[in-house]
């Protein structure tokens, strides 16, 4: 049986958290259940919320009094605290990367390595699928993504490229969209740049850098003096969000200061330099090489 996912950085999460047995606690992207697992062990009359929308984590939610599984994406965070009258959070972590499980499922779409249907989303029951973005989405629009979220440089003849092919007809497979855009990459780096490229379409279907403006600013109004917040991204988009948020308390990253000009900020940084994986961890588990953890407390 494959392995859903591998937490990342499990002890420095657990660590940063410094869990309250009795507080309250998110984990905000459940998938495999091995953080919430590991935050578990340490709540004795506390409580964990896990969230995810895909259908496939429902089968890895434990059952355990302590545990209410989410069934929606961590952007309603606000509204499912409210549900369950929890009105102060002790601590939230979440884990940004796409699991084991979805880059393997080859039906899932997710990966080049794989000829499947341009799908994916997080969310199965959502409607933005990879294939209507690739073939209803205007140039300007994909060029925009390319070079936003895949950050790539060729992104405007990227976009030109899908364009004058899918007036031909319909790009419905990862492998033909692949094999279309042959001709733009470099042989000595063709990995990374597809990975990119599928990358910045996947964070588009599905709106991953607006569900994290989401967390970060309800997340901030739900913890508590003393709460802490642990992210861990896997690319520079989401990590700079992360890490200026932390460092001024809001998305432009602007430090507002007082009438006397001291900083106005709600965090207090734990993590001056980013955590990182050790070369041991790296070994077991090579998708964590990416992983970056910051962790902010709240004043």
């Amino acid at each position: 049986m494959k392995q859903y996912h591998t937490p990342a950085l499990l002890q420095a999460c657990i660590d940063g958290l410094q869990i309250d047995p009795s507080g309250t606690y998110v984990d905000a992207t459940f998938g495999g259940g091995g953080h919430s697992a590991a935050i578990l062990k340490h709540l004795q009359e506390g409580h964990l919320f896990g969230f995810d929308q895909d259908d496939d984590a429902l089968k890895n939610a434990p059952e355990n009094e302590r545990f209410t599984f989410v069934h929606h994406n961590f952007r309603f965070l606000k509204h499912f605290m409210r549900f369950y009258n929890v009105e102060q959070l002790d601590g939230i972590l979440a884990d940004l990367g796409v699991s084991f499980h979805h880059f393997d499922t080859a039906d899932r779409g997710f990966s080049f390595r794989y000829d499947a249907k341009l799908d994916m989303r997080m969310n199965q029951r959502a409607t933005l699928t990879a294939e209507k973005v690739i073939n209803e989405y205007a140039q300007e629009e994909l060029m925009e993504i390319f070079r936003t979220y895949g950050e790539l440089r060729n992104a405007r003849k990227l976009a030109q490229v899908i364009i004058q092919a899918r007036n031909k007809e319909r790009i419905e497979l990862t492998g033909q969209l692949k094999e279309l855009i042959a001709p733009l990459f470099p042989r000595k780096v063709e990995n990374k740049f597809l990975a990119r490229f599928f990358q910045a379409i996947r964070i588009e279907v599905n709106q991953e850098i607006q569900a994290l403006k989401s967390l970060l600013i309800d997340g901030t109004r739900l913890l508590k003096p003393g709460g802490r917040f642990a992210i861990i991204t896997y690319h520079s988009i989401e990590d700079r969000l992360v890490k200026n948020y932390f460092k001024s308390g809001n998305l432009e990253g602007h430090i507002k200061k007082d009438f006397y000009g001291n900083p106005e900020v709600p965090y207090k940084v734990i993590t001056r330099n980013v955590i990182v994986p050790d070369q041991d961890e790296i070994e077991q588990n090579p998708r964590s090489r990416s992983a970056k953890l910051r962790i902010a407390e709240k004043k």
